[in-house]
């Protein structure tokens, strides 16, 4: 009976101490779009004229997304859309996909050391 008693107080400690999806938070838009948090890293998805960009920021620095590449998915309703994703000065950009309300995007990134990251948007 003790033995039970103790092993759920530790678990229940344990509990306590495991907060990792606050620990690195999407953050706050700083170019008025949407921003998510992957691989320790923050991503803001921004809609323009003829596509879109993401801008990615380390413990809320802006960092340069030198060596980055990947694929931009943009699901709006059924409707599916595609775009490379390539370095363009401080942000990676894809030219041809159209954000809509509500619509569901997922960047298929692979940084210069070969790590994959995949980061899921939902526009608003």
């Amino acid at each position: 009976m003790i033995k039970k008693l103790l092993t759920a107080a530790v678990l229940g400690l344990a509990a306590f101490g495991f907060n990792a999806t606050y620990a690195h938070g999407g953050g706050e838009p700083k170019h008025g779009g949407v921003v998510q948090a992957a691989s320790d890293l923050s991503f803001e998805l921004v809609g323009t004229a003829d596509g879109a960009v993401i801008y990615v920021e380390d413990h809320g620095k802006a960092m340069a997304p030198t060596g980055m590449k990947g694929k931009l998915t943009v699901l709006n309703g059924a409707q599916k859309s595609e775009a490379e994703l390539v370095v363009a000065g401080d942000r990676l950009e894809a030219k041809g996909v159209k954000l809509g309300k509500g619509a569901k995007v997922v960047a298929a990134l692979v940084t210069s050391g070969a790590k994959a990251i995949t980061v899921r948007f939902t526009v608003r």
